[in-house]
């Protein structure tokens, strides 16, 4: 019995460890990481604008 009680509070104690280790963002990395996705919509943006001036002169042809 004793042996099962220190291996469950073993486990407990590695997952807390694992779980408080986690890394954390700081505010200047989310905002590079927000930049880069506007970023990566206005790219999509334009394609579909070109795309769609593209097929309207395909047309009128």
């Amino acid at each position: 019995m004793k042996k099962i009680i220190v291996a469950i509070v073993s486990l407990f104690a590695l997952s807390t460890i694992a779980i408080g280790c986690r890394e954390t963002k700081t505010t200047e990395e989310k905002v590079e990481d927000s930049i880069e996705e506007v970023g990566e919509e206005l790219e999509e943006g334009v394609e579909e604008v070109e795309d769609e001036i593209d097929d309207a002169t395909d047309d009128s042809q």
